[in-house]
C-alpha cells in the first residue's frame, strides 16, 4: 500500500515535465517594455529563455506581458491560471522577485533558483556633479526618474519633497538615462541594470549608493516561477540555471547588454 501511494505521489511531479516535454516546447513569461531584460523579443530575460529552453532539449515559445496592477495578477495570470483574455499561462516566468511575503502569499506557485541580485543607483554627471556627499549634493540639481517607479516614489517623498521640483518624470528608465548621458539631466535614481545598459560603465557618469529608509539596501534577488506542482520542472529549470552560472554562460548573456551580473 505505501509504495503505491508513493507512486501515485510520483506521477503528477512527473506529469509536468512529460506534457511539457511532448509539446517540444517551452513556454516562457517575460515582461514587455522591461528593457534592459524584455522588449521586442530582445533583452536580458529573453536570451536567458532561449538558453534554458535549448538546455532542455526544447524550443522556445515566448509569452511576452504587460504587467499587471501587481505581481499577485502577474502570477495568477502567467503562472497558474492564465489570463481571462486568453494568453497564458506560461511554463515559466521569469524576472520574478525570491520574496518571502511574495512566496506567502501566493502558495499556488514555487517561486525559486535566483539568477540576479538588483539594485537602485544613483548615475551623475561627474561635470555637474563632481563630488557626491548624499542626498545633498543633489540640491537644485536635474534628476530623472521612471514614471511609476521605485525610484520616482522614493525620490518624490524624500525629506517630504525636498527635491520635488527639480526631479523629471520620464516614460521608462532607459530614456532618463540617455537624457543623461546627453546632457540634459544631472542625474538619474533607476536599477542598476537600467543604468548600465545605456551608459555601459562611462566614468563620465559614476554610480553612486544612496540610502533611503523605504528601498533594502542589499536590493532585491529575482528568479523564477512555475506552478507549486511542477517540481520536475523546478528541478531541470534549477540545474540549467545553476550550470549557467558556474560555466560563465549566465554572466555573458548580461554582458551583452552592458550589465553585471550579481550574484544572489
Amino acid at each position: 500500500m505505501a509504495l503505491a501511494l508513493a507512486l501515485c505521489a510520483a506521477v503528477p511531479a512527473r506529469a509536468d515535465w512529460l506534457r511539457i516535454a511532448q509539446s517540444g516546447h517551452l513556454k516562457v513569461a517575460v515582461y514587455t517594455e522591461f528593457l534592459p531584460f524584455s522588449d521586442k523579443d530582445a533583452g536580458i530575460d529573453v536570451d536567458l529563455a532561449r538558453a534554458l529552453a535549448a538546455r532542455l532539449g526544447l524550443k522556445l515559445s515566448l509569452l511576452p506581458f504587460p504587467a499587471g496592477e501587481n505581481l499577485d495578477d502577474d502570477l495568477r495570470n502567467m503562472v497558474w491560471k492564465g489570463h481571462y483574455l486568453g494568453y497564458g499561462p506560461a511554463d515559466v516566468m521569469l524576472h520574478v522577485p525570491v520574496d518571502r511575503r511574495l512566496m506567502a502569499q501566493n502558495d499556488k506557485v514555487h517561486i525559486f533558483a535566483p539568477y540576479h541580485v538588483e539594485t537602485v543607483r544613483l548615475a551623475r554627471s561627474a561635470k555637474t556633479i563632481p563630488q557626491f556627499d548624499g542626498l545633498d549634493s543633489l540640491a537644485g540639481k536635474r534628476i530623472g526618474v521612471e514614471k511609476v517607479s521605485i525610484a520616482a516614489m522614493v525620490m518624490l517623498g524624500e525629506a517630504n519633497g525636498k527635491f520635488r521640483d527639480t526631479v523629471r518624470i520620464f516614460p521608462t528608465a532607459i530614456e532618463a538615462a540617455a537624457a543623461l548621458k546627453n546632457g540634459e539631466l544631472d542625474a538619474v535614481l533607476a536599477t542598476r541594470s537600467e543604468i548600465e545598459s545605456v551608459l555601459k560603465g562611462d566614468p563620465a557618469f559614476p554610480l553612486e549608493e544612496v540610502a533611503f529608509q523605504r528601498l533594502p539596501r542589499a536590493g532585491w534577488a529575482v528568479g523564477m516561477a512555475v506552478r507549486k506542482d511542477d517540481t520536475e520542472m523546478a528541478t531541470r529549470l534549477q540545474a540549467a540555471i545553476n550550470e549557467m552560472a558556474a560555466n560563465g554562460e549566465l554572466k555573458a548573456i548580461f554582458a551583452r547588454y552592458g550589465v553585471q551580473a550579481v550574484k544572489p
